[in-house]
């Protein structure tokens, strides 16, 4: 007997997420440094982190926006981010940026296959994978 599977719905892509911090500006000038981030300005003047074709909104602790996480708390992020930028170069950048890195390049396992990565924090302390695709 063969069985067939179905799928109730299919989900494409990932449009936003959401960080909880403790300063938006701050937020956002350390991810337009370091990241090249496009800062946006939508609804009634929230603000968001754009990149390709996703964005991550910002919530100022304390104020955030309804409906939210349950437990929302600046620095609870683990977030990976992927460069076609050379990985010695990015380094180069974040160095220029004054970030610190949390040790050498590793490899990892991303979604779609093997990744070469390096770590850093920001403001909040959320914690930031930059990883060339290998």
């Amino acid at each position: 007997m063969e069985l067939e599977l179905t799928l109730p719905m299919y989900v494409d892509r990932l449009d936003h997420l959401v960080l909880t911090v403790r300063s938006i500006q701050a937020t956002c000038d350390f991810y337009t440094c370091t990241l090249g981030l496009e800062v946006i300005t939508f609804g009634k003047d929230r603000k968001a982190l754009r990149f390709g074709q996703q964005k991550i909104n910002l919530h100022e602790a304390g104020n955030e926006f309804e409906p939210k996480a349950l437990h929302p708390s600046p620095g609870s992020a683990d977030l990976c981010f992927i460069t076609t930028v050379p990985l010695e170069d990015a380094i180069a950048h974040l160095h220029s940026c004054d970030v610190e890195l949390l040790g050498d390049a590793v490899e990892r396992t991303g979604a779609i296959g093997s990744l070469r990565s390096i770590y850093f924090r920001d403001p909040d302390g959320n914690l930031i994978e930059l990883s060339n695709c290998l």
